[in-house]
């Protein structure tokens, strides 16, 4: 755990500037964040504010351009680029807006694939993917392909597969930004039933402030600042 006491994710001073030829583009200036374990916190603010660019420097996606990021004990700015791809691997677990799942694979074999990097046993492997499938709903959608499913179905099984490694976090970068109100309110029972009844610590970025009133906690990101808001 942190050195602060409960704190999983600690932001301190980080820059972000992206570079387009010769012009700098300067996303986040000099940002700091705590979040505590087991906490569910939504980030919300305008397109182009760095909601995104701040999710990815947590999950180890992206570097910062200065400060430091500290999930758990690790230091991950500091992280050569192999050591960070297995900390993401073991540690992080990604929900997006369009499901990134395989056309090509049923919903148990896009679910396996972040298993695929362990060196655990296929009997082992089926029993994780099930596990994940079971806690989304899906148990018995497993030989499905992502076409025979809805969207409110792909995306489940799109967490399936964040979750199947059991991560420290669970970072969902507008993850019913493609549904419909009745599948999103599906998708944010689960998230907060993942954050409620199995201690996820889930940051969850969206422009839905119903999406957002799930959340413990709402901070909005505008020019580089975080401001928290009032949750209902």
């Amino acid at each position: 755990m942190n050195s602060a006491a409960g704190t999983l994710v600690q932001v301190r001073g980080v820059d972000k500037v992206f570079r387009r030829g010769s012009e700098e583009i300067h996303v986040l200036g000099g940002l700091d964040l705590d979040v505590p374990a087991g906490e569910m916190l939504a980030l919300m603010g305008p397109s182009g504010s760095g909601k995104s660019t701040l999710l990815n420097l947590i999950g180890g996606l992206d570097r910062p351009t200065r400060g430091s990021i500290e999930v758990g004990d690790q230091r991950i700015d500091q992280l050569k680029d192999r050591r960070l791809a297995a900390w993401r691997a073991r540690h992080v677990g990604l929900v997006f807006q369009f499901y990134n799942l395989l056309p090509v694979l049923s919903a148990a074999r896009n679910v396996e694939l972040p298993l695929l990097l362990t060196h655990l046993s296929r009997k082992e492997l089926q029993r994780h993917v099930a596990t994940a499938l079971d806690i989304v709903g899906l148990e018995n959608r497993s030989r499905h392909y992502p076409r025979q499913l809805s969207g409110g179905e792909q995306q489940r099984v799109g967490i399936a597969r964040a979750i199947v490694t059991d991560p420290t976090l669970l970072l969902c970068d507008e993850p019913i930004g493609d549904l419909d109100r009745a599948s999103s309110d599906g998708i944010l029972d689960l998230l907060q039933g993942l954050n409620e009844r199995q201690g996820k610590t889930v940051i969850l970025v969206t422009h839905d402030p119903l999406a957002a009133q799930r959340a413990g906690r709402i901070l909005h990101l505008d020019k580089g600042r975080l401001e928290e808001a009032p949750t209902a």
